[in-house]
């Protein structure tokens, strides 16, 4: 309450005065009665927790001045479906996991179905940081930094963190901006830290760099990510410690050592079939795998994105699936967890990114809605109105962290608890029994095909014993010495 104090004796104060008027004159009365009332309703948005916008723009926040674009769908033609069962089943009573780790992991994870994407401090706010990580605590599941380090403020409240890494080492950096072992292993080590993930690729910006704009760079962010206060920071397009997909899975083998055997794998937004063949070439000549691959889709989207984000890379339902079969081909697919990261929204969604391949679901944009995002397009000026992706202290009160960390959980929770319920009604207990099987596209206004029959499926070890002719051109060029 203190922090409203100023407001609240300002409010006081506004009243104070027209009851004055009021007793010296009764002309004063017909302007008092609505003047009162909005006085009363400004200081209730002020003080109430459950609306950010409220809270940081009293009375005007009611105002339709910010686009709350998301809140509903336009609607249209159902062009895709999953498929319910004749024999449905209960659902189990416990929400299923999936265990992360292959034969050289020593510390498991169990991840939940859903999960908080990558999604940095400096981006977002401290405050929002917070209370995504605390919701994650209260619900069981996981929260990835992001690449920009990982701070005090994932670190508050509690809840388990996949670490990780990009091509700036924040966090783990040397002054000339390489990979500092020393500093990684000890925050590695960190009870909180589950897994860790490093990043070569997102749809937000493909084939380059993050940015984070100048404005947002505060003392804090700076200290966190070891920058100059002000200046926008451009992470390097590609990694210093790796040229080639060989010397890619030798630095996975080496960063999960150093964090002491926790599972340790990579996230991409897929481009060349070819270089991601190179990848699983170089697990095999090596006999080394990581223990995850997040895939992200060209449709992930940032406030800072460049303008071609979303046109180059593959969308994340093409990328997915060419991960899966890859990695079924070579025979690493059952050591291997795969991540399906954008555009998961709804229990449904979850649902059909397990059926084209995945085990877990991460989410960004629904997250931030959770958290208070209204999707004013103001990420990258800094000027978030509800304090979501701001680095102004002003800005910031309106999230309230207690108040957004419960709706985090609650959002996570629900929509687990959807998928389990649509699993259950198409006759699948556990994740493992969904297949492209169960889901279904029209392709023209008189047929519909299930996935089974639209995108080819490879049988486990195809690659190796002699590839289909459709994948044997991309095998043959897959170079594990060279990404070209």
């Amino acid at each position: 309450m203190g922090r409203h104090l100023p407001v609240l004796l300002a409010a006081v104060g506004a009243v104070g005065a027209v009851l004055a008027a009021c007793a010296g004159s009764a002309w004063w009365w017909p302007a008092a009665g609505p003047l009162l009332a909005l006085t009363c309703v400004g200081v209730r948005d002020l003080v109430q927790r459950r609306d950010s916008l409220l809270r940081a723009y009293p009375l005007t926040g009611r105002l339709p001045w910010v686009p709350r674009r998301g809140a509903a769908e336009p609607a249209g033609a159902v062009r895709e479906f999953l498929v319910p069962s004749l024999g449905p089943v209960e659902p189990p009573e416990e929400t299923p996991v999936v265990r992360v780790g292959g034969p050289d992991c020593r510390l498991p994870y169990d991840m939940a179905l859903l999960n908080v994407s990558a999604m940095s401090f400096g981006a977002l706010s401290p405050r929002a940081v917070h209370a995504l990580n605390r919701g994650a605590a209260l619900g069981g599941f996981a929260q990835d930094t992001g690449e920009g380090g990982l701070t005090e403020h994932h670190l508050r409240g509690g809840g388990d963190l996949v670490w990780e890494i990009g091509t700036g080492y924040f966090g783990c950096r040397t002054d000339d901006g390489a990979f500092d072992a020393r500093e990684f292993a000890d925050k590695a080590a960190l009870p909180e830290v589950r897994c860790v993930s490093l990043k070569l690729s997102q749809g937000a910006a493909p084939g380059g760099g993050a940015l984070l704009p100048g404005g947002k760079v505060s003392a804090s962010v700076a200290r966190e990510r070891g920058v100059p206060v002000g200046e926008p920071v451009v992470s390097p397009p590609g990694h210093r410690e790796f040229a080639t997909p060989r010397e890619l899975v030798l630095f996975l083998a080496r960063l999960r050592e150093l964090a002491g055997g926790k599972p340790t794998g990579f996230k991409l937004c897929v481009g060349s079939r070819r270089e991601f063949l190179a990848v699983c070439r170089a697990m095999v000549a090596e006999g080394v795998a990581p223990d995850f691959v997040v895939v992200d889709g060209s449709e992930g989207g940032s406030g800072a994105a460049p303008p071609y984000a979303g046109e180059v890379g593959l969308p994340l339902t093409e990328g997915l699936i060419t991960v899966h079969n890859a990695l079924v081909g070579v025979g690493l697919r059952d050591r291997v967890r795969i991540g399906a990261s954008g555009r998961v929204a709804t229990g449904t969604d979850v649902v059909r990114r397990l059926a084209q391949g995945a085990d877990f679901t991460n989410a960004a944009r629904a997250m931030m809605r959770a958290v208070g995002c209204v999707e004013a397009g103001r990420c990258a000026a800094g000027s978030c109105p509800v304090g979501v992706a701001t680095q102004d202290p002003l800005r910031m009160r309106a999230l309230d962290v207690a108040d957004k960390a419960r709706r985090v959980h609650r959002y996570q929770r629900e929509t687990v608890r959807d998928a389990v319920r649509v699993m259950a009604a198409m006759g699948v207990r556990e994740p493992a029994g969904l297949t492209p099987a169960h889901l279904v596209r029209r392709t023209d206004r008189g047929t519909l095909r299930s996935y089974s029959e639209l995108y080819e499926w490879l049988e486990p070890g195809a690659l190796l014993s002699g590839p289909p002719q459709s994948w044997a051109a991309d095998w043959k060029a897959a170079d594990p010495d060279g990404f070209s």
